[in-house]
């Protein structure tokens, strides 16, 4: 970007299309489980964000007295259309394009029912939370452990009780236990059921937008025989977030 923008000092020019910079960002951070900083220059989500009074003020008037690029030069997108329950297949489809994500119909339809689904717990639903969603079924892998159902109990002063109904080559297995905390507890539960000893690793939830309804992901790093697996999901609830992102892991594993 330094050429980019000083090109005429420097005299010196590349081919690079720095419109696709914050899209490859994002995929390498979704694929890798590591997340760029929020004041990380250029693809940092406040990377373009102005607090202070004067540079509101000065961007007001003219963009490039705080701003020797622009948002959109990067691949930050900007749209007057708000997405919601009420919205159609056709308005989504032209959103993902605008996101620089090509999909087939498949593709798009599995992502488009994802969105109608998220849209009937969100009032709007951002371009995040839509490449969240897109980016969370990249990745097709069987499931050959199927999580059926789970339940929790948990209060403030003892264990965190879990039951967990999961699917294995036809058969149903179901099984309990306790942890120290929800998430502690559903995954020892999960790891009585497949009968393997798992090691968490790593374990982060970001929220992909603000408010009490935003789109929650959690990251996990399963260690198992000396390999390291990344599991991901993508949910308004946490727990369920968290529980899917863990069977991600193990289906990983196990293929």
């Amino acid at each position: 970007m330094a050429l980019k923008t000083r090109g005429d000092i420097y005299n010196v020019y590349t081919n690079i299309k720095t419109e696709n910079i914050y899209r490859v960002s994002s995929i390498v951070s979704h694929f890798s489980g590591v997340n760029v900083q929020p004041n990380k220059a250029i693809v940092g989500k406040n990377a373009f964000l102005h607090e202070s009074g004067i540079h509101q003020h000065g961007v007001l008037e003219n963009r490039e007295t705080y701003e020797i690029m622009t948002p959109e030069s990067v691949g930050f997108k900007t749209s007057n259309m708000i997405l919601g329950k009420h919205s159609g297949r056709h308005a989504f489809e032209e959103r993902v394009k605008e996101l620089g994500c090509n999909l087939d119909d498949i593709k798009l339809n599995e992502a488009f029912k994802k969105f109608k689904d998220l849209a009937d717990k969100k009032k709007e639903v951002s371009d995040k939370d839509i490449e969240a969603l897109i980016y969370h079924g990249t990745v097709n892998v069987e499931d050959k452990y199927k999580l059926i159902n789970f339940s929790l109990t948990t209060c403030n002063k003892m264990s965190s009780t879990a039951t967990v109904n999961i699917t294995y080559d036809g058969k149903d297995i179901e099984e309990a236990a306790c942890g120290d905390g929800p998430v502690n507890a559903l995954y020892n539960a999960v790891e009585r059921a497949i009968n393997k000893k798992l090691v968490l690793k790593d374990y982060n939830i970001n929220a992909i937008t603000s408010g009490a309804d935003a789109l929650g992901e959690v990251i996990v790093k399963l260690s198992y025989e000396d390999k390291n697996i990344i599991g991901r999901s993508v949910s308004t609830n946490v727990i369920e977030a968290s529980i899917m992102a863990y069977m991600n892991a193990l289906n990983k594993i196990v293929n």
